[in-house]
């Protein structure tokens, strides 16, 4: 059975927890898209982790964790991952890497900081890992495949085509250095020694792997509302983050995916520029933002504080619509316990016009969010197994979300631990 783990709202929701929780019932966990420009933070018995590019399975000894064609592959920040987790106690863990997935070169984030510092105030706010320039290459079909690491000749041809086609913008555009062909052939000689021992078809093997019944768990980098078609655009990232894009993006057939698992945090935050209806400022936002996750909101690849707000009933509620949710996993519900009253999002004011569906981006600029306060459970809720055991007012603001939502929550994260989760029947 093929599970897709995904997120409602803006990334940051806790999917990387649901997978590494799910893992234990699963054969194979795949990353199907983004790159290491976000990460999921995880907490086990082995401490607590950012990964960035490494699938959330690697945990696990019983997991084969595949990183797929839709992958942005930085592979200096891969082969680290691997040597940081190892260093921790975590046994190496076991590898593949699609041969159709493209590399993220170095002059990827050159450009993307370059362009970042040109726009200035109306920077996209980026994290420089050079997301946009790989994805634009790529549909360009100036980018390389894993697989043409191998073909030396093909590689020769190929740094001179790209680096004539980029050195015109860096030298009259940005006023940057000039790429240098033997520079990007070196570049990526090590690169393909560093990734050879991962290589493989990963289509294949994952067809092969689906024709035995393998359980097998699709993991979604940032959330609904970052995707390049549906989300906030041009404040999104480059890659679709849908569930859909799974099939594509692992290269399996789209009806093989027969579980959609739609995260949403019981709070909002982000990270990055764009509309956020929402969101919370000064000590409110302040408090919650110490609060929240493990340690506090803040990005677990840039360290920047995330932008916290209060649930968006309309914005997640949109999320689950477009990843097609068959389940919902409520997340760092604990964290709310401080608070006598919640208020929730549950429709945006538009000119005057109450909205309850997701607008298009021009004009969720203007929106306003309509709230309703619920009342708060001033009490620990760390260490609850059993759903009926959560306070009155903790359950009651769990099925005000469920309701609006219009997807069953299913499960519900009372805490960073693996074993912190309620299955709600």
């Amino acid at each position: 059975m093929v599970k897709a783990v995904v997120g409602a709202n803006w990334g940051d929701e806790g999917k990387g927890k649901i997978t590494d929780m799910l893992g234990s019932a699963a054969d194979i966990v795949v990353r199907y898209q983004g790159g290491a420009n976000a990460g999921h933070t995880i907490v086990n018995q082995y401490g607590k982790f950012a990964l960035h590019t490494l699938p959330s399975g690697v945990f696990y000894d019983n997991i084969t964790n595949v990183i797929g064609n839709g992958v942005a592959l930085d592979i200096p920040v891969l082969i680290d991952e691997i040597a940081s987790i190892i260093s921790k106690g975590v046994p190496a863990p076991k590898l593949l890497v699609s041969d159709r997935a493209h590399i993220m070169m170095s002059y990827h984030k050159n450009f993307d900081a370059y362009e970042e510092e040109r726009l200035g105030k109306k920077s996209f706010g980026s994290t420089k890992s050079g997301i946009a320039p790989f994805y634009s290459d790529k549909f360009a079909k100036i980018g390389f495949q894993v697989s043409e690491l191998f073909d030396d000749d093909l590689l020769k041809e190929k740094v001179i085509k790209i680096a004539e086609m980029k050195n015109v913008l860096l030298t009259y555009f940005y006023h940057r250095p000039a790429l240098q062909p033997e520079d990007l052939y070196k570049e990526l000689v090590a690169y393909r020694q560093k990734i050879e021992p991962f290589v493989c078809d990963v289509s294949l093997y994952l067809d092969k792997a689906i024709k035995k019944g393998k359980d097998i768990l699709l993991e979604g980098q940032l959330g609904a509302l970052k995707d390049p078609d549906h989300g906030i655009y041009p404040m999104v990232t480059s890659s679709s983050t849908l569930a859909a894009y799974g099939a594509i993006g692992a290269g399996i057939p789209p009806y093989a995916i027969q579980d959609i698992i739609v995260v949403c945090k019981a709070y909002s935050s982000a990270v990055g520029a764009g509309a956020f209806v929402s969101e919370i400022f000064d000590e409110a936002a302040e408090t919650l933002r110490l609060r929240g996750g493990d340690g506090g909101e803040f990005g677990a690849t840039t360290g920047r504080p995330r932008r916290v707000g209060w649930f968006d009933c309309v914005a997640s509620r949109y999320g689950c619509r477009l990843q097609g949710a068959t389940e919902v996993a409520f997340t760092v519900l604990d964290v709310l316990g401080y608070l006598d009253e919640i208020p929730v999002c549950v429709g945006y004011e538009i000119d005057g016009e109450v909205l309850t569906d997701f607008p298009v981006t021009h004009r969720l600029n203007k929106a306003k969010p309509v709230l309703e306060v619920l009342p708060g459970w001033q009490e620990e809720i760390r260490g609850i197994k059993d759903y009926e055991n959560l306070p009155k007012n903790c359950r009651r603001y769990i099925e005000f979300v469920e309701e609006k939502l219009g997807f069953p929550i299913k499960m519900i994260s009372n805490g960073p631990n693996r074993d912190d989760i309620i299955y709600k029947r």
